[in-house]
């Protein structure tokens, strides 16, 4: 017998209000929209959050205080070399990070078969990253990850170390990241229709 998750319709229509009012208040990214409202119309899974992936830069006093760290600029797009640039000249304490980060879904699932073929279609389509956060009666969540991610360093306390020339070349990096990434979210969107044909 698979294990199921109890109160599924219940907690299914909490999230929805959630993502209702996410809406309202524009802090959904909004080319990852069509993909949740496609997912969420499926009646055994439901989503409790997302990220479209992004690229930014970050200060912050030491890599990994993410409490006490500030968004320089942030991106869930391509982005320009300037624009980059204009982030980093805003620097002045701290460590400077240029940043890449994949897609990052977490999706309710009403039964471990569930769960599993979701999983294994997200794996198929690229997201290997992906895997089963959380097994219980109350919850059964499953984690969409990709692999693409960039953590550089460029400067600190107000110091570059690199020049603009680097800075180009791994803007281009991270361009390519992006479209990678956001090209294996369009391809889930697509496929998801594949978790409604039930086995008989």
């Amino acid at each position: 017998m698979f294990l199921y998750t109890e109160n599924f319709e219940e907690q299914k229509a909490k999230a929805m209000e959630s993502l209702r009012r996410a809406l309202e208040e524009d802090k959904v990214d909004h080319d990852i929209i069509p993909l949740l409202e496609k997912l969420n119309a499926l009646e055994s899974y439901f989503t409790t959050s997302s990220c479209s992936g992004r690229i930014s830069v970050m200060e912050m006093p030491h890599f990994g205080d993410k409490l006490n760290s500030v968004w320089l600029g942030k991106w869930h797009r391509e982005v320009s070399v300037e624009e980059v640039l204009e982030a980093v000249r805003k620097h002045k304490s701290g460590q400077l990070w240029f940043l890449v980060r994949s897609p990052i879904l977490h999706v309710s699932a009403r039964t471990m078969e569930d769960a599993v073929r979701l999983l294994n279609l997200a794996i198929g389509l690229g997201f290997k990253y992906s895997n089963i956060k959380s097994v219980s009666h109350k919850k059964l969540l499953v984690e969409i990850r990709s692999t693409e991610r960039m953590d550089v360093p460029l400067g600190e306390n107000g110091e570059l170390w690199v020049d603009e020339e680097y800075i180009e070349r791994i803007v281009k990096i991270a361009n390519d990241q992006l479209r990678r990434f956001k090209g294996k979210l369009k391809k889930l969107e697509e496929n998801l229709d594949r978790l409604g044909q039930r086995k008989p």
